[in-house]
């Protein structure tokens, strides 16, 4: 396995010494970008276009993932990561009942539905009006105050996390809504309406 390794490697190297690979990514950030388009109501259609060929493209179709998306080649499907590749392909205008839509709702459905999302998709969908707020885990801005002797502070966790956790606080204390100017709704991805879901934040402990 090394030498073969080492071979495929060696073969792929460019005369001058460098290596270029393609630039890959899941399913999550295509369709969050997408999703960030009509957030802001920014919308470039060739844009959206080519990166629902890409959502299409790498949609699975196998027992272990009939319709969902994975978060690397011939995975399982990902809950979270279907949610918003269903979302973003439902804002580029894929109709709801074209086949690859069915087969990925009836998936996510067969999941628990978008209730059951982690915590990033969660204030994503909050933030389109798609679930209420109470759905998310309470994370108040002046956490970034807490001082150096207590137990957890912004300086004591991972600086990759830093990143995230910054600008989310920022989000989920001043709340904005969507422009989403085609009022692009996911209603059909939960199991019963988001509104009357009782246990979101219990059902966090098992994600």
């Amino acid at each position: 396995s090394i030498a073969r390794a080492h071979a495929t490697l060696a073969a792929e190297q460019r005369d001058d010494g460098h290596y270029v690979f393609e630039l890959e990514a899941d399913a999550t950030i295509p369709a969050e970008y997408v999703l960030l388009e009509h957030f802001l109501d920014r919308i470039d259609a060739d844009l959206q276009a080519r990166i629902g060929v890409f959502l299409r493209a790498i949609q699975g179709n196998s027992p272990q993932n009939p319709g969902g998306w994975p978060l690397f080649h011939d995975g399982a499907m990902d809950l979270s990561a279907s949610v918003k590749a269903y979302f973003a392909l439902k804002a580029i205008g894929d109709d709801p009942e074209a086949p690859h839509m069915r087969r990925a709702r009836a998936a996510i459905l067969a999941r628990g539905g978008a209730a059951r999302t982690n915590v990033f998709t969660r204030i994503q969908l909050a933030l389109f009006g798609a679930l209420p707020w109470h759905a998310c885990p309470v994370m108040p801005v002046e956490i970034m105050l807490l001082p150096d002797w207590f137990p957890i502070t912004i300086w004591k966790i991972s600086y990759w996390s830093r990143t995230v956790i910054a600008p989310l606080l920022v989000l989920m204390t001043e709340r904005p809504v969507a422009r989403n100017p085609h009022n692009v709704r996911i209603d059909e991805l939960f199991v019963i309406p988001a509104d009357q879901v009782r246990d979101y934040i219990l059902s966090l402990i098992h994600i």
